[in-house]
């Protein structure tokens, strides 16, 4: 597979999607690829999941992008495949729709499926971003859990009329929410890595936020706006920032645009450019334990940054965290090692 960008980017070699996975989200699916039984689990699951019927469905009312449809479109995901240097290009499909949005889905040949309202608000470069966005969605493994989320969700839709068993339910789905929000930081990062363009891919996420009138919005302003988010004045407005998060498996653009910002702007974009980061062929080493902890060294890193007085009152709750969790998990996996040949 080649190709041969419009401007000059460095080809990824190895790279593993650690580099570029919030902590959070980089500890949860190490931890799941290390479960014993839990590929078992997926297989079950998938089987609830007509991913046949769905593939058809979109390849009956959507366009299969190819070089003869949308070709723009399909020279950015191999452009972004070969950046990230993933063998296999997956399958995109665009759909007429006015809901902005993109998505990469499936169990076993995940693909990816584009609003049309998201091509036409985007220029050239916003879209390579928002490419390289799902692209980093499939190297990650997202798609699978996220598909796992989807039919958990529509599980608890269908069993709400037993208490027990839907709040129990529930409590998994929230906390695959928050996995999710940071799953979409992690692959903002992974369509800045595709694209190079740090311009661009803010860009992206102020037009999520405003639409088209690019003119009419500034990235400092909107940085500023960010900030103001960040330090309510008041306890109360945490709480309700905390309660308008349910339901919700994107974090708010604001957020998003903060996040890639500090991101960029500390210096991990570049290091990751300059051939620094963790290669795939060392993924089956990565240790569940030290990933927990610095998924806690990270909250702790946002919180100490964060001017919310809610985050005020829990900081130094992180490291304590992390400790418990690593522990508790050294012991889980003592007791219950994997086979030499499961990831």
């Amino acid at each position: 597979m080649t190709s041969v960008p419009e401007r000059s980017r460095i080809r990824l070699t190895g790279i593993s999607s650690r580099a570029y996975e919030h902590p959070a989200d980089r500890s949860a699916l190490v931890a799941l690829r290390k479960l014993t039984g839990f590929d078992t689990v997926l297989k079950q699951l998938s089987g609830l999941f007509p991913e046949r019927a769905l593939r058809l469905h979109v390849l009956a009312g959507s366009v299969k992008v190819s070089e003869r449809q949308f070709p723009h479109i399909q020279e950015m995901v191999r452009d972004a495949c070969y950046i990230l240097d993933m063998d296999t290009v997956p399958e995109v499909y665009v759909v007429q729709t006015p809901l902005v949005n993109a998505s990469a889905i499936g169990f076993k040949q995940p693909f990816i499926v584009i609003h049309t309202s998201l091509v036409n608000l985007c220029d050239p470069e916003e879209l390579r971003a928002v490419v390289g966005h799902e692209v980093g969605h499939i190297l990650s493994g997202h798609a699978v859990y996220r598909t796992m989320m989807f039919i958990l969700i529509a599980l608890a839709a269908r069993i709400a009329w037993m208490p027990i068993g839907y709040f129990g339910l529930r409590a998994i789905i929230w906390g695959l929410e928050e996995w999710f929000r940071k799953s979409e930081l992690s692959c903002d990062r992974a369509g800045l890595l595709a694209g190079q363009d740090i311009d661009a891919s803010r860009r992206v996420l102020m037009k999520l936020a405003g639409g088209s009138w690019l003119q009419e919005m500034n990235a400092e302003a909107f940085r500023e706006q960010a900030r103001e988010y960040d330090a309510v004045p008041d306890l109360r407005d945490s709480l309700l920032k905390l309660l308008q998060l349910q339901g919700n498996t994107h974090p708010f653009a604001v957020v998003r645009f903060a996040e890639l910002d500090h991101w960029y702007t500390s210096g991990a974009y570049q290091r990751i450019l300059n051939g620094d980061y963790p290669r795939r062929d060392s993924d089956r080493g990565a240790s569940v334990s030290e990933e927990i902890r610095e998924a806690a060294r990270a909250y702790q890193e946002s919180w100490n940054r964060s001017a919310d007085p809610l985050i005020g009152m829990l900081r130094g709750a992180a490291e304590t965290v992390a400790r418990a969790g690593g522990g508790l998990f050294d012991r889980f996996n003592n007791r219950n090692p994997p086979p030499d040949d499961q990831a």
